[in-house]
């Protein structure tokens, strides 16, 4: 976990306090004090404190805003794939395909609006033994600017929707990475936890896939979540390319001596449960 200290009950669940609520009333305290001495220093230490908030909210890996899972603590020469943003019907197929010849499984955090297009992926992917997190609805980028409201609207109808597959994941990824003061509270109403990555190649997207096996190869190390995308490449070569560089990767890792594990093997927690069809309900 990326944050850890004291923990709050919510449904019979406990959950870890993330350091943003201690740095805040650290704050506040302090700003009480400065106070007495002079009414202007007062703002200094809340100033601060409104600065490491939207800091963190682009580095969730920190754990600042809310608990996170950034990687693995196996000890073990293992990694996990996971493909963000699709399922998308230009490149899913042949990325199965690859998995399927490397035998290897990954975790796919699908958005809502796709799966409402390509739901015959959603089983495909399943079927082949992957797992499958949330990526919100929409893939909004602003996502963690909008209400309250908005972002739960977003998450919940992504679980309704992934029911009717007979899954419900339990693994939420914000979109582009970026979480805010708001998210903790959704997730627990959810009953989501969040998982980023610890190791990914800068690809925006797959907008630029040139030399993507390179990078990742270049920085991955032992227990790393690695982060790629399983949408349709827009740079030269298309999904041709990106497969290869995918192929890469793989045959990469093996050469490192890293195993490709399933992702709810390397943080020891699922990532998805099986559910009933009819009423979400849980059928583990």
């Amino acid at each position: 976990m990326g944050a850890s200290g004291t923990v709050s009950k919510d449904r019979g669940r406990m959950y870890p306090v993330p350091p943003a609520v201690a740095a805040g009333l650290a704050a506040m305290i302090l700003a009480l004090a400065l106070a007495v001495v002079r009414i202007e220093l007062a703002a200094v230490p809340l100033f601060i404190f409104v600065v490491l908030c939207v800091a963190a909210a682009f580095q969730p890996a920190y754990g600042f805003i809310l608990p996170v899972v950034s990687r693995g603590h196996t000890g073990r020469l293992v990694v996990s794939l996971t493909f963000d943003d699709g399922p998308d019907p230009a490149t899913t197929p042949a990325l199965l395909q690859l998995l399927d010849r490397h035998g290897v499984k990954g975790a796919f955090f699908v958005t809502g609006e796709r799966t409402s297009q390509y739901g015959h992926l959603i089983s495909e992917i399943v079927e082949r033994g992957h797992d499958i997190g949330s990526h919100s609805f929409s893939h909004d980028p602003f996502l963690m600017l909008r209400r309250t409201e908005r972002l739960l609207r977003e998450i919940a109808s992504t679980q309704t929707l992934l029911h009717r597959f007979g899954i419900s994941p339990v693994a939420f990824r914000p979109p582009v990475g970026i979480a805010n003061s708001k998210l903790p509270r959704v997730l627990r109403k959810v009953g989501l936890y969040c998982v980023i990555f610890s190791c990914r190649a800068g690809d925006f997207g797959n907008r630029r896939i040139h030399r993507l096996a390179e990078k990742i190869l270049k920085k991955v190390k032992a227990d790393d979540i690695i982060m790629l995308h399983d949408v349709l490449p827009r740079s030269v070569g298309g999904v041709e390319s990106w497969l290869h560089e995918v192929d890469l990767i793989l045959d990469g890792l093996k050469n490192k001596g890293l195993e490709v594990i399933p992702l709810s093997e390397l943080i020891a927690r699922p990532v998805m449960v099986k559910v009933d069809r009819l009423n979400g309900k849980g059928t583990r």
